[in-house]
């Protein structure tokens, strides 16, 4: 999925709330000329955001990944993963982050599984966001520079990481070489 169809899903599900841009850039604090972007421009820069406008329109954050219908059990073959979103940094047309959702075809889930491709862009700019829940975190390959609050850690191959995402943080590829992780996100309801 590209993320225009991140964008679709957004606006046709504000739509269906019948709220305005106004009305939803009221209700998550994000600029109306930021919900458009999103909608209209492809822009994405984080999940904070899109975790933002999910909860203000009531849907699950992967509801703007999903375009199938729920499997039990689902399956997916890393064969078949396609790249499902890409962020940027605010203001950088960079990619920082590739996610491929391991969650999508599963429409009652309660945790968002990803496998993330993390380039060295993502070590730009940083700035820490936070958002209900908690993230889970296995590297698979390369070194990963995990900020929470005050604390650094450097994590290698294998290690894993468990936090609760109320605490600002940021994770970025260390070394100047990407990295690869799984992560899996859980959003209270």
């Amino acid at each position: 999925m590209q993320n225009g169809k991140v964008g679709g899903r957004v606006r046709s599900y504000r739509e269906k709330a019948e709220l305005t841009r106004a009305d939803l850039a009221e209700r998550t604090g994000l600029d109306e000329s930021f919900i458009r972007a999103i909608e209209e421009e492809d822009l994405y820069p984080s999940l904070q955001p899109l975790v933002k406008i999910a909860r203000a329109l009531d849907v699950r954050l992967g509801t703007f990944m999903d375009d199938q219908v729920s499997r039990d059990p689902l399956v997916v073959r890393a064969a078949e993963r396609r790249e499902e979103l890409t962020m940027h940094h605010t203001g950088e047309d960079k990619a920082a982050l590739r996610f491929h959702s391991l969650g999508r075809g599963k429409s009652d889930r309660h945790m968002e599984p990803f496998f993330i491709e993390i380039l060295p862009e993502s070590a730009e700019n940083v700035k820490l966001s936070s958002h209900e829940g908690e993230e889970f975190i296995v590297v698979v390959s390369g070194q990963v520079e995990i900020r929470y609050g005050q604390e650094t850690t450097i994590l290698t191959e294998g290690d894993s990481v468990y936090y609760n995402s109320v605490v600002p943080h940021h994770v970025s590829a260390a070394g100047g070489e990407p990295a690869q992780i799984y992560a899996v996100i859980y959003f209270p309801e």
